[in-house]
């Protein structure tokens, strides 16, 4: 079995050609703790956030990397957050029986959406949209990087109830090679794995099976696991964005506020005390005179 819950970094020393592995266990099954889902759904979500590994660790961003995608079928929502740290948490939302099949049998009309949350750091946000296409996540994925990254990518997924796994192979823009096929080459043997290969086979035997003709550097494994971000005094800050009518009126209705991480299943329970401390202002402490 393959090391688990880590991401491998590749390199074609003599061609522009980069390339990841990730290979996902207790992250994986941590999602999978936290709610019930269809298979067909299960099987998605497994793939996106295999994707969300090998995508965060090829952007350049210091913060969260979500990836959505919204549709009109029966699932309608899927979401991934990816960390700059290595670190991931996955929810989906969806309607009635999930049926078994493509991207657009689960989804129906929808769009994949790619944002990019820097403000802790200070720095810009960005997000992408453009319309879901495909049908499979690494064909979404792979049609959304040459439409708005103009990045030539290919992305293999693979995802069961123990375990998701992805590849990703890039061709490096803007760097002059001798080697002109090394691209077409890369793909051609990336195009042999198969997904069982993915979920049972280790990162370096995958390596040497694909590339063993090719001058390949590989980097030191880096681990990644679950981490949910949720906590008090963030849905207490989104309490006071609701402003203290909403929120007493809500408390009016039912007593008490509890709010349910989505990503987590952590409950935040809110009394009248605890949501009247919340806007609360907190006076200026005066630093006490001294006597002359």
């Amino acid at each position: 079995m393959p090391t688990t819950d880590t991401l491998t970094r590749f390199l074609f020393e003599s061609a522009p050609v980069r390339g990841e592995l990730v290979s996902l266990d207790a992250t994986w099954q941590e999602v999978l703790k936290h709610a019930v889902y269809p298979l067909p759904l299960q099987t998605l979500l497994g793939e996106l956030m295999a994707a969300a590994a090998l995508l965060s660790a090829i952007l350049k961003f210091d913060g969260s990397m979500i990836l959505q995608m919204q549709g009109s079928g029966a699932v309608k929502l899927v979401v991934v957050e990816a960390t700059s740290d290595r670190t991931l948490r996955a929810t989906a939302k969806w309607e009635g029986e999930v049926p078994a099949g493509s991207l657009d049998v689960l989804l129906g009309e929808g769009r994949f959406v790619i944002t990019l949350d820097q403000s802790a750091s200070g720095k810009q946000n960005y997000q992408g949209i453009v319309p879901l296409a495909g049908a499979s996540v690494a064909e979404a994925l792979t049609h959304y990087m040459q439409s708005s990254e103009q990045l030539d990518t290919q992305i293999h997924l693979a995802a069961n109830s123990r375990r998701a796994a992805g590849m990703l192979i890039q061709r490096l823009p803007g760097v002059e090679t001798t080697d002109a096929d090394a691209w077409n080459r890369a793909m051609h043997l990336a195009a042999t794995l198969k997904p069982e290969e993915l979920l049972t086979v280790p990162a370096d035997a995958i390596l040497q099976r694909l590339f063993h003709e090719e001058d390949v550097r590989v980097f030191e494994a880096e681990l990644v696991s679950f981490r949910c971000t949720c906590s008090r005094e963030r849905v207490g800050e989104m309490m006071k964005m609701l402003g203290r009518d909403e929120v007493e009126s809500v408390l009016a209705e039912r007593g008490e506020i509890e709010v349910r991480c989505e990503f987590c299943n952590r409950q935040y329970k809110f009394d009248p005390v605890d949501a009247a401390q919340l806007f609360v202002a907190v006076a200026p402490v005066q630093a006490p005179q001294i006597k002359h």
